[in-house]
This record gives structure tokens, C-alpha cells and sequence, in this order.
């Protein structure tokens, strides 16, 4: 196994742990401020934002690199 791939694969683990982390943190923070359905759902569209811009801008660079 190349570095290259070591690194592709590295980061494509730690990233999604980091978002699921992430969710889990959204969750408890909704639930130990007793925000409530509506309130926690707030949360998980306004700080995942933050995690599908970053996703979004994965994807458009791969796009643009294979064009």
C-alpha cells in the first residue's frame, strides 16, 4: 500500500468518524438544553451546514479534476 492510498483511506475513515462524533455531540446538545424535537432538529440543519459544504466541496473538486 502506497502512502497515497494509506492517506485516501485514512482520511476517508477519520472524516466520517469525525461527522458521526460530530452528530453525537448535535444530539446531546439538543438534549441537554431540552430544545425538543424542533429545536434539535435547528441544530442538526444549522451545524450541518458546516459538514455539507464540506462534503459539497469534495465533490465539485473531483468533478472539476476529471473534467
Amino acid at each position: 500500500m502506497s502512502e497515497e492510498q494509506f492517506t485516501n483511506i485514512s482520511m476517508a475513515v477519520c472524516l466520517t468518524a469525525l461527522i458521526v462524533f460530530m452528530g453525537f455531540i448535535v444530539w446531546d446538545l439538543g438534549k441537554k438544553s431540552g430544545a425538543g424535537r424542533f429545536g434539535t432538529a435547528v441544530l442538526f440543519l444549522v451545524l450541518g451546514f458546516g459538514v455539507f459544504g464540506f462534503i459539497f466541496k469534495e465533490v465539485l473538486v473531483n468533478f472539476l479534476i476529471q473534467k
